[in-house]
């Protein structure tokens, strides 16, 4: 404890000194805990919406073909039919349900407002497997999409710019001068893994989309849910089974679909948000050692400066290694302050973010002890050069030193 009491004493012969020294330290422990944590509030919020569009879901999109090895035109081919996913839903004994999908852009009409959005063909079984509930009304049935009948499902923000504050369930809406009936609208899901506003869409039944506003008989994509999650990789094997047979498409030859589950998009999400933050923290990890080679600058010139004190204290019976635990205790409490102190503006800065923007930054407690506990020992492992050169100097000739 006295030694790290002459520590302070020494470093308090420089306040201004010993700070910018520090700052190196400080720097680089508050951009790591900082980074780190960001990092983790980045990766939730990422899979909180990939797992928003349902535990069990696989996504089947048409056009999938490689190309020297690497996948391409996913999404661009229009070789999936609303009769893929009626066989998908009979064939497949690992699905409990799907539904086609297809979307486009169009301008929604009401009785004193308008709107541009995404409208949406889907079946009937659409809410249920991306386990979406409506905050009003009902969805369509088997026998509306099967009829072609003009039936709208609105996006909360949808319906609060047609609507206002109006319960809008009941009213009519045009869609491209097509009168559609708003039977429901939709709970609030936020943004998809993809970047889209999912309360900014119009749901219709995928026959009246197809027939009545897009004039096309394919889909954009076909959902499915998996009877369970261990269950997955059956569904999938299903799924690419089925399409080949329908599509005719021998064992060896190329598909023109793909199967993505969601757990695959949920762990590769993962892994990049792994790597991007590992890559940050060793881009921020540079100043920590920026810092250390400006202890080991500071001390070494410390050490100049004191060198006549160093010679009365051996003069007076202090040994080498005295003279070395007090230069390393130094050090290492000059880094220990700064690494504190940055873990404080970290957790502050942690909190402030939290509080300003509702991001979902935990603070990494484990993290920030550690990194003041390495920012210590960075002091020690910087410091030790000057602490043995000081060690070293003889006794005589330091108290000769001016």
């Amino acid at each position: 404890m006295r030694l790290v009491e002459n520590g302070l004493r020494a470093l308090l012969r420089n306040p201004v000194r010993s700070f910018l020294t520090m700052s190196g330290i400080l720097i680089g422990v508050a951009s790591v805990i900082l980074l780190v944590s960001m990092g983790m509030g980045a990766r939730h919020l990422i899979l909180k919406s990939i797992s928003s569009l349902g535990p069990n879901l696989l996504i089947v999109i048409p056009g999938s073909v490689t190309d020297s090895g690497a996948q391409v035109g996913g999404g661009t081919d229009t070789t999936l039919t609303l009769d893929d996913a009626r066989a998908i839903a009979s064939g497949c004994p690992a699905i409990m349900g799907d539904s086609g999908a297809l979307r486009t852009a169009a301008q929604v009409v009401s009785a004193s407002s308008n709107w541009s959005t995404v409208v949406m063909g889907t079946q009937s079984g659409y809410l249920a497997i991306r386990n979406w509930e409506l905050s009003a009304g009902g969805f369509f049935g088997h026998r509306d999409v099967m009829s072609m009948n003009r039936l709208a499902v609105l996006g909360g923000l949808v319906a609060r710019k047609l609507f206002g504050a109006q319960n809008p369930v009941g009213q009519w809406i045009r869609i491209n001068h097509s009168p559609f009936k708003v039977i429901g609208v939709l709970s609030q899901k936020g943004q998809s893994p993809m970047g889209m506003n999912q309360d900014d869409m119009v749901i219709v039944p995928i026959t009246t989309l197809q027939s009545q506003i897009m004039g096309v008989d394919y889909l954009g994509v076909i959902l499915a849910s998996a009877v369970s999650v261990s269950r997955m990789d059956e569904a999938k094997r299903e799924i690419v089974a089925l399409l080949r047979i329908r599509h005719h498409i021998p064992p060896a030859g190329k598909v023109d679909f793909s199967v993505h589950p969601m757990s695959d998009m949920a762990q590769m999400a993962n892994r990049l948000t792994l790597i991007l933050t590992v890559l940050l923290v060793a881009i921020a990890s540079i100043s920590l050692v920026v810092g250390g080679v400006g202890i080991m600058n500071i001390m070494l010139v410390s050490v100049r400066e004191r060198t006549k004190e160093i010679g009365v204290r051996m003069a007076i019976g202090a040994t080498p290694g005295d003279i070395l635990l007090q230069f390393l205790t130094e050090s290492a409490v000059l880094s220990l302050l700064g690494g504190v102190f940055g873990a404080v503006i970290a957790i502050s800065g942690i909190w402030l973010v939290r509080f300003l923007t509702g991001w979902p930054a935990p603070v990494p407690l484990f993290l920030s002890l550690g990194s003041v506990v390495f920012s210590a020992l960075l002091g020690i492992v910087f410091g030790l050069y000057p602490a043995v050169l000081a060690a070293r100097l003889d006794p005589m000739t330091a108290l000769r030193y001016e």
